[in-house]
């Protein structure tokens, strides 16, 4: 078996629904850690702020909730992307093998 029957098309959506979750939960248990423990993940999560628009990072569960839907959106978007782009890469590369 070649390598060309190996290569195959990603489901999409699952693939956003993936990096959605692995995103959304890097963000909730890094903002968790930091309510349990001062200053635990500041910088990453000021990082986070200055992406998305009305996460402040401070200690809060409230600003915890807003950044992780945050994350799970931008994860799927980003997984989306990510997904079709492979799809169309291997289609194309499958096209001229």
């Amino acid at each position: 078996m070649g390598w060309e029957e190996v290569i195959m098309k990603v489901n999409v959506k699952a693939l956003g629904f993936t990096i959605a979750l692995l995103w959304g939960g890097i963000v909730f248990l890094v903002g968790l850690g930091n309510l349990a423990f001062s200053g635990y993940g500041s910088a990453f999560l000021e990082v986070v702020a200055s992406i998305y628009p009305g996460y402040q990072a401070t200690p809060s569960i409230g600003d915890v909730l807003v950044g992780t839907l945050y994350a799970l959106l931008d994860g799927f978007i980003g997984g989306l992307i990510a997904g079709w782009l492979y799809s169309l890469f291997v289609g194309r590369v499958n096209q001229t093998s």
